[in-house]
């Protein structure tokens, strides 16, 4: 564009001066008229961008890896100036999200639209927009520019992988004492009554007491006296193994998707089994609670249902291995959120020893760890993971090893050794 302006400013001042030596209005007409179609063209064009409107949805806000995220965009016309192409620029971070679009001539009241869907391949926190709109005059002389600024954020959830069963040793599935802790879920445990408060649903209400005080009077839950199952991921800086030949979009954010189904890195792993087994066990009905730090601190108390997981689901999303916390300093910090009987499955790429010693203070106060070792050797073959594997054995925690490339489902569904 700027080298046809120049080419047109060059004829003008040529017809000028030819018509200054000449003498000839034809020479002046054709100056005439070229500095009016530069002017007409920048009216166009200071016009093109106003009078149109422009409209983006998305279903959810929330996806996965492995689903597909949609967008529906739309653009209509509402001034009187026909708009000859409008060019739309998407400025997302989702990757392998292309939204932009040039949209055809529109005419009258036309809405012109297009959908667009992107595999999400990577888990993580992503803009959506701000979008860019370009428009020109008819002669390419011109261009102007309106950004449209709203964004939005896209949640993807880490991949699962569909669990049938996790064998847990003989022993952690039995009961324990009632916990006397309340819960907003239906229990078999029903502790208490109190006066009913908006939105408490009907299944809740103790009829019995209702019919006898003349008010209505709700049930209170206390939590299933099973153990729970807490979640202890290890996202520490120094367990963090990974291929290097996969890219990440910044030092320590999302991979760049990439052929291979899972990234080969400790931390993908990590996110996919701590998922998984969440998921596995709130669809078993059981109460779970998680801890990690992501680098900052995410402890969700033991609880169960949905909110539960989708609680779990969004620290898992943007976690990074990032921590300087070493597992040892992170469970001497947290041991005091577990009660006796609690199972603690903590999963881990570490080859620090040292933690072990705090998984054996916890076996002396009744609580129960199983380590879900992700094997760093599989990952770079110049470590060593063989004395770490004794040392587990040895301490005699059950012990559930996954490796690089390894079937995720059938790993875990396979009994501690």
């Amino acid at each position: 564009m700027p080298g046809r302006r120049n080419v047109l400013y060059l004829l003008t001042i040529i017809s000028l001066l030819t018509g200054l030596f000449t003498g000839r209005a034809e020479i002046f007409n054709i100056a005439y008229l070229i500095a009016a179609i530069m002017v007409l063209s920048f009216i166009w064009t200071w016009l093109s961008l106003r009078g149109i409107s422009l409209r983006r949805s998305t279903r959810t806000r929330r996806s996965q890896v492995g689903r597909v995220f949609a967008e529906s965009f739309a653009v209509r016309k509402t001034g009187l100036l026909p708009k000859l192409w409008l060019e739309i620029r998407d400025h997302s971070t989702l990757p392998g999200h292309y939204a932009s679009h040039i949209a055809p001539t529109l005419l009258g009241g036309r809405e012109y639209t297009w959908e667009v869907e992107t595999v999400c391949a990577t888990r993580g926190e992503f803009q959506l927009g701000p979008l860019t709109v370009l428009c020109g005059d008819p002669f390419g002389l011109f261009r102007s520019t309106r950004r449209v600024g709203a964004t939005d954020r896209l949640m993807v959830y880490p991949m699962t992988v569909e669990l049938n069963r996790v064998i847990l040793p003989v022993g952690f599935l039995s009961g324990g004492d009632a916990q006397r802790q309340l819960t907003h879920q239906v229990t078999t445990n029903a502790s208490s009554i109190r006066d009913y408060v908006p939105g408490d649903s009907i299944n809740r209400i103790h009829w019995r007491s209702t019919a006898r005080t003349g008010d209505i009077m709700v049930k209170e839950f206390e939590l299933d006296p099973l153990v729970d199952i807490w979640l202890f991921s290890d996202f520490s800086a120094a367990s963090l193994v990974e291929d290097p030949a996969y890219k990440r979009a910044s030092r320590h954010g999302s991979f760049i998707p990439s052929p291979a189904r899972i990234p080969p890195s400790t931390e993908e792993y990590g996110a996919i089994i701590a998922a998984s087994l969440a998921k596995h066990f709130i669809d078993d009905e059981r109460v779970v609670g998680y801890a990690a730090y992501i680098p900052y601190r995410q402890i969700f108390q033991p609880d169960r249902g949905n909110r539960q997981l989708t609680r779990i689901f969004q620290a898992l999303a943007g976690a990074r291995s990032t921590s300087n916390l070493s597992l040892r300093e992170v469970l001497s910090l947290e041991t005091h959120q577990f009660t006796r009987g609690t199972t603690v499955m903590i999963i881990t790429s570490s080859l620090q020893q040292e933690w072990i010693h705090e998984a054996q203070v916890l076996i002396r106060r009744g609580i129960r760890p199983i380590c879900v070792f992700i094997d760093p050797h599989s990952f770079n073959q110049q470590l060593d993971s063989s004395s770490m594997r004794g040392m587990l054995q040895l301490a005699k925690i059950p012990t559930i090893i996954v490796s690089k490339d390894d079937d995720i489902a059938a790993a875990l569904e396979q009994r501690p050794a």
